[in-house]
């Protein structure tokens, strides 16, 4: 099988459903193709807050795993997207202990926000970059808009704050100074 670097691009914050689901953009920088996965939205917090580098007070999931296996010796080489399945991405840790490598299944979200935190490369499968694969940006094009009031988004904010979920609320609150020097 072979792989192509991809790169987590962007997460579109655009709750897909009343679960609070994201996607998550890997690019393809040779092809130009993105290739889309819904993730939640904890783990779409914790892929912005590794990619930009940002510290939480208190180790957050993806950052405790991250130290764990600091602490016992073993290091992510390489995260890979091996496969698409009936509507479901599977992904793969690499790790090695500085002697072998073991392969651990993961979600390819937990497995993004891994490869940010340890700074290793994130690999997709040809076959499911032509399987999934679209051009740069046709997702963004066609999502529905979302206009929000400012009463929603204080809610959402709310929410946000009693979740700890700092990047997502900074994001709210542009919006509502936004929506503010609107009106």
């Amino acid at each position: 099988m072979t792989y192509r670097v991809v790169f987590p691009d962007e997460i579109i914050v655009q709750n897909l459903d009343s679960y609070g689901s994201f996607i998550l953009m890997l690019s393809e920088p040779d092809t130009g193709k993105q290739v889309p996965i819904v993730v939640g939205a904890g783990e779409a917090q914790a892929i912005l807050i590794a990619k930009e580098n940002i510290t939480a007070s208190r180790p957050m999931t993806h950052t405790l795993m991250a130290n764990l296996m600091s602490e016992y010796g073993l290091a992510l080489k390489k995260v890979t997207i091996d496969r698409f399945f009936e509507g479901v991405f599977y992904a793969t840790l690499v790790v090695t202990d500085g002697f072998g490598e073991k392969k651990i299944d993961s979600r390819p979200s937990d497995a993004v926000a891994l490869a940010l935190l340890g700074k290793c490369p994130i690999l997709i499968s040809d076959d499911v970059l032509e399987e999934v694969g679209i051009e740069h940006n046709a997702l963004v094009d066609h999502l529905p808009e979302k206009n929000p009031s400012i009463e929603e988004l204080e809610d959402e904010l709310r929410r946000c704050e009693e979740n700890e979920e700092y990047e997502r609320a900074a994001e709210i609150m542009e919006q509502i100074s936004k929506l503010k020097g609107e009106q």
